[in-house]
Order: C-alpha cells, then structure tokens, then sequence
C-alpha cells in the first residue's frame, strides 16, 4: 500500500513593516496559516525577528516559520498581533518621550542621549537613535500606535512632527536632531509628486 502524506497548507507570511497589524487576509478560508515576521533594520545587522501570531495561528505555522528565522541565523521573540508588537511598543514611547523632554525644555539633547546611555546602558541615546533609525519612520511608527492603540500617550511629539515636515529626517538626510557635517539633500515638493 502506497503512503501519501496529507498536502502541505501554505504559510501566508507578511514582512510587517514598523508595526502594522496582520489583519485580516481576504482569501484564505482559515487564519491557521497566517503569521507575521517583523525583521528589524537593517536586516543584514539585527539579530532579532519578532513573529507575530494571528489569532488563529496554529503552533505548526509558528514552529516552521521560527525554524525559517533561526534558519536565517535569527533569534526569535513571539508577539500577539497588537500595534507596535515588542519592540516598537516599548521603544517609539521611549523616543517620544525624549523628543517632549527636549521640546520642553528639561534637557539638552546631549545631556538625553547621554543620561540614557550612561544610566540604562545603552550603546545610543533615544534621539541618536532616532537619527539612525529615521525621525520619518518615528513618526509613522508613533501614528500607527496610536490610531491602532487609540491612546493620547503615544500622540506623536509636535517637535517630532515638526522636525519631519522641515526635512530633518535623521543620518540619511545629514540633519535630524543632530547634524552630520553634509548638506542636506533638498525636499522634493510634494506638489510634484
């Protein structure tokens, strides 16, 4: 008698961006399937990937999904599907807070960064960090926990926001709430785009 094993049900993965939901995928029947993998940037550097289980997601899904990131050379950290999952949760309130700090005037920015990284041990402070990560991709990760949170605590900072819409956008445009010595590249209108 010849044995056939049961047909393989696909994986219906998404590479989550900085924090959006999985949601609901349209045309799969059943949600056991359906996972998240968040790669942190840069993906080449960052050891971490948070898996982010559906409601329905089967611990088959996990476990093949997790075996892929470890096989990446991944380490893997677990998250319900909530905005922010881990990481963005914890960090993007922390820079926030570090933007409200310097927009009222508790601190200089250097006296921030350095407070943090002496005081928590950290290799960058909140707003060095900010500049690396992108104070464009801050402020979309701010919006997006809180529109999905609907909690006035992660209202995004007006420095922030003002910073973002005057082009400061961090290291990659040579100015954020630092400077890097180069001439910013100019601000494509948005009427052109």
């Amino acid at each position: 008698m010849e044995r056939r094993s049961a047909p393989m049900e696909p994986i219906w993965g998404r590479d989550l961006g900085f924090g959006g939901r999985i949601g609901r995928v349209e045309f799969v029947q059943s949600g056991e399937g359906v996972i998240g993998m968040h790669f942190l940037n840069p993906p080449p550097i960052m050891k971490l990937v948070e898996i982010v289980r559906g409601a329905d997601t089967s611990n088959d899904t996990f476990t093949k999904v997790k075996a892929l990131a470890e096989r990446f050379g991944k380490s893997v950290v677990c998250s319900q599907d909530f905005p922010g999952f881990i990481v963005n949760r914890i960090l993007m309130p922390m820079i926030n807070e570090a933007f409200f700090a310097l927009y009222t005037g508790v601190a200089a920015k250097e006296d921030i960064d350095t407070g943090m990284k002496l005081g928590l041990n950290q290799k960058m402070g909140p707003l060095e960090l900010a500049d690396f990560i992108g104070l464009d991709v801050c402020l979309s990760i701010m919006k997006v926990l809180h529109s999905g949170l609907g909690d006035p605590k992660y209202s995004p900072c007006p420095l922030l926001v003002q910073y973002v819409d005057a082009g400061r956008l961090g290291r990659k445009r040579g100015i954020g709430v630092y400077s890097y010595g180069k001439e910013p590249e100019p601000v494509k209108s948005l009427a052109r785009l």
